[in-house]
């Protein structure tokens, strides 16, 4: 039998199939060459099955260098090893390599099913692992989540002002010390009532209601995450624990304004404090408004200029948890860019108010690093900061205490503020200031504007934008007089009647 050579493989192509057959040992199987009349050549490997038939075993196609096929030497060496293995008594290579194919793809299937399971137990892992999370971890999600400050994509702000650091440091108090490292699914409700029960034993009903509120935020913040199936504090109401909570309605009398007028002079208290407690009641600013009060003159006159100072000035203020606004003596203004309802707001300043910020004025202190005047109208023993939010309701805390209760380090005039109608406090003068607007005659929606308040009903707040600047202007002149009339001590005026729309 003949052997097959690269010169046969390469000769010309006839009518009909050209076969090629290399010589071998008789059981062996045998390398065979093809010429097909199309011109394609081809290797085959050629045997008897185990039925006795003959069968042709596609080895590949043939090319003297091996660029598009196999060479010569390639194809006997493949012939040889399907030789070996036809000897070894796999008579059926189809099938064989058929079953061969078969075998590595169910293996494939196998391994990457091994892998999918070994992906969804990892997953099942950390879910567990999550849902292991201690209270203490929960709650750090829960603040890095919910209660830093951030903006939504329509310009209002979320979250709370101090990052939840008073949270942190009720639960530090309250919380972390019993469950703080207790996983949060072993967590059960007879757990989070007896912290709550130990406030309220305690005579801290307030502090009570305060941790339920912030408790339930947390838990409902897990279980939207599926860390907890559910909230155990869902249905536990505020009456229950603390009890329903009583709004504090404390406001100054006319009598208690000439107290007032009389004792702050000798209370010991700084200049400034004294000024902010009138100028509190003649604008009805909040405290935090107040400390973060600019003088207009610090602010350059170039637009641009101008908001790169308030951002500035803000940024400050900010770190202090106070509101920037704006005191313009000559324009009788005092305008609060942003303020707690994310809106701008403009005091109206009466004479009264105007002769408070005069001595404001005259005590205004120079910076250290230019000599300028300070930008605040309540700087703090640094110029370039404002004062801290808390001085001045300290201030008269401590003065407003039993002689015996008196703080050590602290005014020595423990009584020096006290009042008939009992503690008082800076958002009391707020509510004062609103009372006696009301008591002049004007209209409710009227004081609301400008004590800044936001109009009740989804209505009035989407359709209803009109301000009432001109009756504000009023409410404060009027207030301002009423106040002087009081400081005084002048009889009441006349009723002021308020120009009303026809």
């Amino acid at each position: 039998m003949a052997t097959i050579t690269d010169k046969a493989m390469q000769g010309r192509a006839k009518a009909a199939d050209i076969w090629l057959t290399d010589s071998t040992s008789r059981g062996a199987g045998a390398l065979v060459g093809r010429i097909t009349p199309a011109g394609e050549r081809l290797f085959y490997f050629r045997h008897t099955d185990s039925t006795g038939a003959r069968r042709l075993m596609p080895i590949g196609p043939y090319h003297p260098k091996g660029a598009t096929g196999l060479t010569l030497v390639q194809a006997r060496d493949r012939a040889r090893d399907l030789s070996t293995l036809y000897r070894s008594g796999i008579k059926d290579l189809r099938e064989h390599f058929k079953q061969q194919d078969e075998d590595r793809r169910r293996a494939e299937d196998a391994a990457r099913a091994a892998i999918a399971t070994e992906q969804r137990q990892l997953q099942e892992a950390e879910a567990a692992a999550a849902r292991r999370v201690t209270v203490r971890g929960l709650f750090e999600q829960w603040r890095t989540a919910d209660l830093q400050p951030h903006t939504r994509a329509d310009g209002r702000r979320l979250g709370r002002k101090d990052g939840g650091q008073y949270v942190a440091e009720q639960f530090g108090r309250h919380v972390f010390p019993t469950i703080g490292d207790m996983p949060l699914e072993d967590v059960r409700k007879a757990d989070l009532l007896a912290l709550l029960d130990a406030q309220k034993v305690a005579g801290k009903a307030r502090t009570a209601n305060v941790l339920l509120t912030d408790l339930k935020q947390m838990l409902d913040f897990a279980a939207e995450r599926e860390l907890i199936a559910s909230n155990p504090l869902a249905r536990v109401k505020r009456s229950k624990i603390g009890g329903a909570s009583v709004e504090r309605d404390r406001h100054l009398s006319d009598d208690e304004i000439k107290q007032l007028a009389t004792a702050l002079p000798t209370a010991r208290m700084h200049p400034r404090s004294e000024a902010a407690v009138w100028l509190v009641l003649a604008t009805a600013a909040r405290i935090g408004e107040a400390m973060g009060a600019v003088w207009a003159d610090a602010l350059p006159g170039e637009t641009m200029a101008r908001q790169r100072r308030i951002a500035e000035l803000r940024k400050t203020a900010d770190a202090a948890g106070v509101k920037v606004g704006i005191v313009d003596a000559a324009a009788r203004t005092w305008y609060l860019p942003d303020t707690k309802n994310q809106r701008d707001h403009t005091i109206h300043l009466s004479n009264f108010a105007l002769a408070k910020l005069e001595r404001l004025a005259a005590l205004r202190e120079m910076l250290p690093t230019d000599g300028k005047p300070s930008p605040w109208v309540f700087p703090a023993t640094d110029p370039t900061m404002p004062v801290c939010v808390k001085s001045l309701g300290k201030q008269l805390a401590d003065r407003q205490r039993e002689p015996d209760r008196r703080m050590s380090h602290r005014a020595k005039g423990t009584d020096a503020l006290m009042l008939p109608g009992g503690r008082w406090t800076m958002h009391d003068l707020r509510r004062t200031a609103s009372t006696f607007m009301t008591r002049l005659g004007f209209r409710s929606d009227v004081v609301d504007e400008c004590l800044n308040h936001m109009q009740a009903g989804r209505m009035a707040r989407v359709y209803i934008h009109d301000r009432r600047e001109a009756e504000q202007m009023l409410a404060f002149v009027a207030l301002g007089q009423r106040l002087e009339e009081l400081v005084r001590g002048e009889a009441a005026s006349a009723k002021v009647v308020p120009i009303r729309a026809a």
